[in-house]
């Protein structure tokens, strides 16, 4: 079930019990209420409880609305404007984020949105270079993604040599103005390999934010260089497994309205194998990774 299918299941419940217990509470209530009060004037006893719900019952579709209704409205309340959990599906974003992490997404920091049809009511801030965000993804809005962003509105990207070059704020007219390279620092890897063979590791640094990535010297995808101008309300997104990354590079720029949240931290992180003898499809969890809690750059 994607996200969005939720999203519209949890409004729908919220609104259907949130109507029922309103009924129940404001019409059938009372009319319980004047049914065990007639009873108990007629026999001068009061009824206990047990007595006054045999004699006047409420519905087991009212009394299941009265205790969903809350905790369906806290949960979406929670989930629509708040925080939001994630589950990393791939390794795009190795070494920052492994398969099996699950983080959470702070909704509120670039805007409050209606959770269905995702429309903007209140414009709290926009992402900044260097942090990781999950947005739609622009070729198919159902599904969420998560990258890192380095380009803003009115920015150049240029990708030569597996290195980014940011033109800040010029485009299209950057003519003069001096980029500014992600620096890379390259780091010892001991963690990461693709056929067998290790991948590089690198530190950037990009507006104070520093953060790992990967290259595969293996690979030479999009050995040319190539630039991007950054259209006003649109960001450039990148994964930090730079050579096995599906990102802007490929499909273009996200619009601000796909945005959701941004990443803040690691909650849950689960380590993965593949059972052969098993007949169910999904990978199985073989232990908690507790030293990757609360981590994220």
């Amino acid at each position: 079930m994607t996200t969005y299918y939720f999203s519209l299941l949890l409004v729908f419940g919220t609104l259907i019990t949130g109507i029922i217990w309103a009924i129940d509470h404001w019409v059938w209530k009372p009319k319980r209420q004047a049914k065990i009060a007639e009873a108990e004037a007629k026999s001068g006893l009061k009824l206990n409880p047990e007595q006054a719900q045999h004699l006047a019952p409420q519905s087991a579709l009212a009394d299941f609305s009265q205790a969903a209704f809350p905790v369906l409205l806290v949960i979406l309340v929670l989930r629509s404007f708040i925080y939001e959990p994630f589950r990393i599906p791939s390794g795009s974003m190795m070494p920052t984020l492994l398969v099996g992490d699950f983080i959470m997404v702070e909704k509120f920091r670039y805007g409050l949105r209606e959770p269905v049809t995702r429309h903007e009511f209140l414009r709290t801030g926009r992402p900044n270079r260097g942090e990781i965000a999950v947005f739609k993804y622009p070729v198919e809005p159902d599904v969420d993604y998560i990258k890192r962003v380095i380009g803003l509105p009115g920015d150049r990207v240029v990708y030569s040599d597996k290195a980014f070059y940011i033109y800040a704020s010029c485009a299209p007219d950057c003519d003069g103005v001096e980029p500014k390279k992600i620096v890379q620092s390259e780091q010892p890897n001991a963690d990461f390999y693709r056929n067998q063979l290790p991948l590089r590791r690198f530190t950037e640094e990009v507006d104070e934010r520093h953060y790992d990535i990967l290259v595969d010297p293996g690979r030479n995808v999009m050995n040319h260089d190539l630039a991007w101008d950054v259209p006003e309300g649109h960001y450039f997104f990148v994964g930090d497994n730079r050579d096995n990354s599906l990102d802007s590079r490929y499909w273009g720029f996200v619009h601000e309205d796909l945005l959701v949240g941004r990443a803040v931290f690691v909650w849950l992180s689960l380590e993965f194998e593949r059972d052969p003898d098993s007949w169910l499809p999904n990978w199985v969890p073989t232990r908690v990774r507790f030293d990757r809690l609360g981590r994220i750059e």
